[in-house]
């Protein structure tokens, strides 16, 4: 990040730290600068070089929060977000359900001072962008406001990009676009590796990336994150929602995702009594191959959906969509036929803020329907085997991956080579295998001859009851089938 970036960050990150002591959270934080940001780049706006009108009603923008102080000034900004949540396209959607959290009026008008002395329209995009990017991260870092569960750190978001290498008038397309790191990546490889016609511009600007998510606040922040970089017009590209209620009906030629960590999808229900138990989702979809309450293997069914036929897919999966029998086993077996399954990415641990996280990223393309398999061969890289990450005393950076990017071949994966990472596997030897599972490693572990090395207990306890849920689960099933028999 350049010096003038990492200067802003830190000034505005060190007045996080003061009212962090006053019990604004980072994510409240943050929250709160993007309604300010927002208010005070509209404000740029209107004055030269660019003297656009202002999508901001009079007497809610930027210049009348100068105005004010004290109890007045903490009263109109209350009035100021509760205005504008009710407008149309991004700018409601920026401020939907939004709330002042900064209850000390002399702590908020020392925020807009600190906000006021920046040029922030002036400054280069990617520098704005970059400015975001780093408070997000800073966000996602502290790790007890769960924030990071939607942050997928960006030298794995950038690799993934780059093999899969979008086009100008291509749709993008996040079903859990969190912070839109995926769809911001796809925005700048393509503004970088090609020479954009006017027309190509105007399609990249407004019709090329389009997301959802069931976080209104990461919604929130998402939107923001595009504004900043100049992406979307008067509709805002992303959606508030559960991606996995229904089929959208719209198709996209590529899909880029992280779905949220953990298996099941609930809700809490309140009984009369007063007790609240979460039940979990089972989501009756035609499109779908199988029923389950595992929303992972619902993400990859959806993600199937979505696509155009030869339409590409990258989505990061943890490794129980890999292996786990029942529903599991199904969608492998329908998606290896029904799609070109190519590439599987297994990731080391310690990249993620959900500790001990196990995850992989699976390509595949959609294809037409066929009575012949589309899958030839499953070509896996393990990152995984021997290699060590933490978040922050050894991060993983873009050229830990350039190894992978070389052997995934993007200007012609037909033309790849096997190596000591690197190997591919035909689709009969994968169907022969116990549960079609695509869990498979080769490598010898070093760590395994050092128990002293073993994860971590409560690493081990979560693995072994996600497992055994897992069981539980195919036997629920087994018994509801029994039943209605």
């Amino acid at each position: 990040m350049p010096n003038e970036s990492v200067a802003v960050v830190q000034k505005l990150w060190n007045y996080c730290n003061v009212l962090r002591d006053d019990g604004v959270s980072y994510g409240d934080y943050v929250e709160q600068l993007t309604y300010l940001l927002f208010l005070k780049m509209a404000d740029e706006q209107t004055r030269s070089p660019f003297n656009r009108p202002s999508g901001i009603p009079q007497g809610l923008g930027w210049q009348s929060l100068l105005k004010k102080d004290g109890d007045a000034l903490e009263v109109h900004y209350r009035h100021v977000l509760e205005t504008l949540g009710k407008e149309k396209g991004m700018l409601g959607v920026i401020f939907r359900k939004s709330q002042n959290r900064i209850q000390d009026p002399a702590k908020l008008r020392r925020l807009i001072e600190l906000i006021n002395d920046e040029t922030w329209v002036g400054l280069d995009i990617d520098v704005k962008g970059e400015i975001y990017e780093g408070l997000l991260q800073k966000n996602a870092e502290d790790i007890k406001s769960g924030a990071g569960q939607y942050f997928t750190p960006r030298p794995l978001i950038k690799a993934i990009v780059a093999v899969m290498r979008p086009q100008p008038k291509m749709t993008i397309y996040d079903p859990a676009c969190g912070t839109g790191g995926f769809l911001l990546a796809a925005h700048d490889y393509i503004s970088r590796n090609y020479q954009l016609d006017r027309d190509q511009k105007t399609f990249l600007k407004l019709h090329t990336l389009r997301g959802k998510d069931i976080v209104d606040n990461v919604v929130r922040l998402c939107v923001m994150n595009l504004y900043l970089h100049g992406i979307g017009g008067d509709e805002t590209p992303i959606e508030v929602g559960d991606s996995l209620v229904a089929d959208l009906g719209d198709r996209f030629d590529m899909v880029l995702t992280n779905p949220p960590f953990g298996k099941k999808s609930s809700i809490t229900i309140v009984n009369g009594g007063g007790k609240a138990n979460r039940e979990s989702l089972i989501y009756e979809r035609q499109d779908f191959w199988a029923t389950t309450s595992n929303k992972q293997l619902n993400f990859v069914q959806h993600v199937k959906t979505l696509s155009k036929i030869n339409g590409k897919v990258a989505i990061v999966v943890p490794d129980n969509v890999l292996f786990e029998g029942g529903a599991g086993e199904t969608v492998r077996r329908k998606l290896l036929h029904e799609c070109d399954v190519h590439t599987l990415l297994r990731l080391p641990t310690g990249l993620f803020y959900a500790q001990g996280v196990k995850a992989n990223v699976l390509f595949f393309d959609r294809k037409p329907a066929s009575e012949k398999p589309w899958t030839d061969k499953l070509w896996i890289y393990d990152l995984r085997t021997n290699m060590k990450f933490t978040l922050k005393t050894n991060p993983m950076r873009y050229e830990d991956l350039s190894d992978f990017i070389k052997c995934y071949s993007p200007e012609n994966r037909f033309a790849r080579k096997e190596g000591e990472r690197f190997r591919a596997f035909t689709y009969d030897e994968l169907l022969h295998r116990d549960k079609v599972s695509l869990d498979i490693f080769w490598l010898k572990d070093e760590s395994l001859e050092d128990s002293e090395n073993l994860p971590a207990p409560d690493i081990l306890a979560r693995d072994i009851a996600e497992n055994l849920e897992a069981a539980l689960e195919q036997f629920n099933r087994i018994y509801e089938d029994l039943g209605e028999e």
